[in-house]
């Protein structure tokens, strides 16, 4: 595959990726939450009831055996809901969203272990945490009250969404039991640290709006192909290294890098070719654009700016300059090196 195969795969406009609608969403979420602090709302008890399950299940299909059918999915959004024990007996559903309710508790869905796909948003909840479902692929729980990571050992999950929560540091997360991961959604918590993301298989991975000042422990992630990293309090780009050999999409914008040279850190990224900068100091540097195509040969856009044919050839011809400044120093360190005479 060609590096411009390998571009392809990258959607046309990636700043889209960044997700405004989502922004304003979890800026939303934030006031919500601040207003639930200050006044503490008691939710009145609403279990699901055999009538709701009745309005909510569709999908008719035949079970394991095939000798007998039973709906797999089940939409219980914006139920108000506080108790879902009614679920624990519904073996079969592999579907189930119980997004927008006021649950706490998500055991009753233990026993759901044909389940593939789970959309919990805008809960109450504090953990995530449920014994190993073998075949969920998919699970979101957004906007919930989450603080950690742990008890999150799918082996099929292949996408799993926690952004809008308050997570402070990421842990618990088996590189060895998650063989399937490969989008992490961590957007707007309050991650400190990047240690933890431990994950060979990554694909994609989403840090955006937390408090990050450094990128630390993702040098296993040699099949990450995306990383956001917008708004956070990055001020030096070490922490990225060769062995991210797949990484082709890098969100820095609105951070604190003040240095052009920060760059340089980022050349060895062998597949890198879009980078968005924007909103940090070194952005308004006059060589700017200039120093990002000098230092990292194959970007092709640099904010929302594709580099032209001419840029190319101004930046090799800094690069040539550099390199025979570099030899003529070394040239010139060599020749005053004191003579020894052999004996």
């Amino acid at each position: 595959m060609s590096d411009e195969d390998d571009l392809d795969d990258i959607e046309p406009d990636q700043d889209d990726l960044e997700k405004e609608d989502d922004d304003k969403e979890i800026e939303e979420w934030d006031d919500y939450r601040k207003e639930g602090e200050e006044v503490s709302e008691e939710w009145l008890p609403t279990p699901l009831t055999e009538a709701m399950m009745k309005e909510g299940l569709s999908l008719l299909c035949k079970t394991g055996n095939g000798l007998a059918h039973a709906y797999i999915k089940l939409e219980a959004k914006d139920r108000d809901l506080t108790d879902i024990y009614l679920l624990h007996s519904y073996i079969h559903l592999r579907y189930v969203d119980i997004s927008e309710n006021h649950l706490t508790d998500l055991s009753p869905l233990n026993s759901l272990t044909h389940l593939l796909w789970l959309k919990a948003d805008g809960n109450q909840l504090r953990s995530a945490r449920m014994n190993e479902l073998p075949y969920l692929q998919i699970a979101s729980f957004s906007y919930n009250q989450i603080a950690d990571t742990e008890g999150i050992f799918h082996p099929r999950l292949v996408n799993l969404d926690l952004k809008g929560n308050r997570i402070r540091q990421v842990t618990g997360l088996d590189p060895e039991r998650l063989t399937s991961l490969h989008t992490l959604e961590l957007r707007g918590n309050q991650i400190e640290t990047t240690l933890g993301i431990n994950l060979p298989k990554l694909k994609n991975l989403f840090l955006a709006q937390n408090t990050l000042k450094k990128i630390e422990g993702l040098e296993n992630l040699s099949e990450l192909t995306t990383l956001h990293l917008r708004d956070n309090q990055i001020e030096t780009l070490d922490g990225f290294s060769k062995e991210m050999k797949s990484l082709q999409y890098l969100n820095l914008r609105s951070n604190m890098i003040s240095d052009l040279g920060e760059m340089a850190r980022l050349r060895d990224l062998p597949k890198l070719r879009a980078l968005v900068m924007l909103d940090n100091p070194c952005a308004d540097e006059t060589d700017y654009r200039q120093e990002a195509l000098v230092q990292m040969v194959h970007l092709e856009r640099l904010d929302k700016e594709f580099f032209e044919d001419e840029d190319r050839a101004e930046a090799e011809e800094i690069r040539q300059r550099l390199k025979e400044e570099q030899e003529q120093e070394m040239d010139a360190e060599h020749d005053m090196e004191p003579y020894t005479p052999s004996v």
